[in-house]
């Protein structure tokens, strides 16, 4: 299925240094972070302009993390290259989100069922018309069926991946309201995208760090709670 030759313009990892399944935060130093806590016999498998990649083993599984940096340009030529080059079937984004109904509280759990989004990159692979950017059915089902037995709420729906952080011009969260979005993020659109024209399986699993509703932010404590949660539920899903 590669179309291009390891290492590429972008990742310096040999030729099979990635597993099939690669959880994919877009900060580079949470890649590291979820390497050196959860993986055992972990190794550093690529750095290129400070994208930190890592392959190793959860529950005897070998699985592999790798930052994508913020926005779904980035996100997107980190997947394509994984997916091209180093043959990742599976690709899991782990990460943030802002809420956007009243009913979601900090801390909870997003699992990213579709990705509205402003950018016109899905247009542009798909002939200028809208596609519909959804997550793949045998992660949403593992994931979920994970979170069940653990006894973990999780809020299952679409999700906003925006180009700009700082929306300008008029306020957007009554439309995400009314069109009952439940989150705001940068990347899964574009991921889902790249997954579906690769024949490959993409999906996200969200925290909710801040609220769009009322400006409420997790403290450190608590962000550290959070995502150790969602880690978890993300990595014993995959394994």
């Amino acid at each position: 299925m590669s179309s291009l030759l390891a290492p590429t313009p972008h990742i310096d990892a040999a030729p099979g240094a990635f597993a099939d399944t690669v959880l994919l935060p877009g900060d580079p130093l949470r890649a590291r972070f979820i390497a050196e806590r959860y993986l055992d016999t972990r190794e550093a498998v690529t750095s290129v302009r400070g994208m930190l990649g890592f392959t190793g083993h959860y529950r005897g599984r070998r699985i592999s993390v790798m930052g994508t940096g913020i926005g779904i340009p980035s996100c997107c030529l980190y997947a394509t290259e994984l997916v091209r080059a180093y043959g990742v079937t599976r690709l899991l984004r782990v990460g943030t989100c802002g809420g956007v109904q009243p009913g979601l509280a900090l801390g909870d759990l997003v699992l990213a069922l579709g990705a509205s989004t402003d950018s016109s990159s899905n247009r542009a692979r798909f002939g200028g018309h809208d596609y519909a950017a959804t997550a793949s059915w045998p992660l949403l089902e593992a994931l979920s069926a994970q979170a069940r037995a653990d006894g973990l709420p999780l809020r299952i729906g679409n999700v906003f991946s925006s180009d700009m952080f700082y929306p300008a011009g008029t306020d957007p969260l009554p439309t995400l309201q009314r069109m009952n979005i439940l989150a705001v993020e940068m990347e899964s659109a574009g991921l889902f995208a790249v997954a579906a024209e690769h024949r490959v399986q993409a999906a996200t699993l969200l925290t909710v760090s801040d609220s769009l509703v009322d400006g409420r932010r997790m403290a450190a404590a608590e962000r550290e709670r959070g995502l150790d949660r969602m880690l978890r539920l993300a990595l014993d899903a995959l394994a």
